[in-house]
């Protein structure tokens, strides 16, 4: 794997999943937001909305189970329902702050793409002394398509003025892994065990795959 950043220009990460340990609160997100209106949390929830912008979630849930509020009310009541936990319970990937901080030292351009709220995304890397390494933090809701369009990777790329080619993507779930190889782009999957079900697929669709962030940091003296 010391290869994987050669040629590289740009590195662009998704987030929940990818940087931020943080699949499993949305699942108590969602249930104790539909038990507000006595409804059930259907068992494939997740695997439904997977890759979906957080505004295309909205509207499904709009649609799906009959919720009374606007897009724009249900989008602000998941904000404030997950702003604590991204500020204080949510941890990022074990090395993946060291490895962000490795690929800015070498000259790297940075970038976020992310199916989450801009909000949110912005108060976990700020929280967590990452926010000033990404020169651009892209969210579904910026462009037309969510994952698995390529839509939000290249408007990554064209944010960080670099070539679909010259980046190279981490992402932990197969919609995401589509969209980066849509987008023309290497991509690298992350182990996450919110997606175990998925790993076989993952490693067959990503040009890299890791357990870790320690997996891409140089032993001493090496080049990566």
């Amino acid at each position: 794997m010391n290869r994987i950043l050669k040629d590289v220009e740009a590195v662009i990460f998704d987030l929940d999943g990818t940087l931020a340990d943080s699949m499993g609160i949305w699942k108590e997100i969602d249930q104790d937001y539909l038990d507000r209106f006595r409804i059930a949390l259907p068992a494939n929830l997740q695997n439904e909305i997977e890759g979906m912008s957080f505004t295309e979630t909205a509207c499904y849930f709009k649609e799906r189970f009959g919720i009374p509020d606007s897009v724009d009310v249900i989008k602000d009541t998941w904000n404030r329902m997950a702003w604590d936990k991204y500020g204080d319970e949510v941890l990022l990937k074990p090395g993946a702050k060291s490895f962000v901080r490795f690929c800015h030292q070498k000259g790297l351009r940075l970038g976020i793409a992310t199916s989450n709220s801009r909000q949110l995304a912005e108060h976990f890397l700020e929280g967590r002394g990452l926010k000033h390494y990404f020169t651009a933090i892209i969210t579904a809701c910026d462009v037309i398509k969510g994952k698995p369009s390529p839509d939000i990777y290249l408007k990554a790329a064209q944010t960080l003025e670099t070539d679909p080619a010259g980046c190279l993507v981490f992402e932990d779930i197969v919609p995401g892994i589509r969209a980066g190889k849509a987008a023309g782009m290497q991509v690298c999957a992350v182990e996450d065990r919110y997606s175990a079900g998925q790993r076989k697929e993952k490693k067959l669709l990503a040009d890299y795959y890791i357990d870790g962030y320690a997996e891409l940091m140089p032993d001493e003296g090496e080049a990566i």
